[in-house]
């Protein structure tokens, strides 16, 4: 693969991960409500949307390492 479009991907990966944590907490905020299963959704479907940040992270540093040997 070209080492450019390795460090395209890294990008939008690093992106990925920080709209991750920002969705998260927008999720929890957003889908709130009065009712208690309501509440706890939320904060469920919140945590599950952040714990996607570090993945994102991760494969960011893959594809800028794999960038930095295949340049």
């Amino acid at each position: 693969m070209n080492p450019t479009h390795l460090k395209l991907l890294s990008n939008v990966c690093f992106i990925l991960g920080f709209a991750s944590i920002i969705g998260s907490i927008a999720i929890w905020y957003a889908t709130g409500g009065q009712a208690a299963d309501t509440q706890a959704h939320g904060e469920r479907f919140g945590i599950f949307v952040g714990l996607w940040a570090p993945t994102f992270f991760i494969l960011s540093n893959r594809f800028d390492r794999y960038s930095e040997k295949a340049g």
